[in-house]
């Protein structure tokens, strides 16, 4: 896991071949942009824009991915994205490969760390990083976020 400025975002270019073209859409990125899947690399690389309400910590599930990494931009508003070890939790869905995607139970996580991630700002999660967005930070907010998938 990563987390830092897109001002920053010249430091991680060389982590993927991807990468750059990833931030540059970040960069470029119009808020007035429907929310939606925005293909920049096909299958490869693509945006998808999300507005929503943060919510209590409760309320959400760990996930994890396997195919891609995330990089996860705000845009405005801001949210706590928790972080654990994917080796440390069960399963609740069975990984599903159309979505790459798959959630755990929030029990039995030993170690988790936790970062406040305002806009302007990204996190990168990787597949060993299980991660919790849209966690409220002092109370629900709104927030327009884009996550970049990155095929790995």
């Amino acid at each position: 896991m990563i987390l830092d400025s897109l001002a920053h975002c010249a430091n991680y270019l060389p982590l993927h071949p991807l990468f750059p073209a990833a931030f540059d859409y970040l960069k470029k990125f119009d808020p007035c942009t429907p929310d939606g899947k925005h293909e920049i690399d096909g299958k490869r690389l693509f945006a998808l824009v999300q507005r929503y309400d943060t919510v209590p910590e409760e309320a959400k599930a760990w996930e994890a991915h396997r195919l891609y990494a995330d990089i996860q931009y705000i845009v405005s508003g801001r949210e706590r994205i928790l972080h654990a070890p994917v080796e440390e939790l069960q399963s609740s869905l069975p990984y599903d490969a159309a979505k790459d995607l798959e959630k755990f139970r929030n029990t039995g996580v030993k170690t988790v760390s936790s970062g406040v991630i305002p806009a302007g700002s990204f996190g990168i999660y990787l597949p060993q990083d299980a991660h919790k967005p849209g966690v409220m930070v002092d109370g629900p907010e709104p927030v327009l976020k884009v996550v970049i998938k990155v095929l790995l």
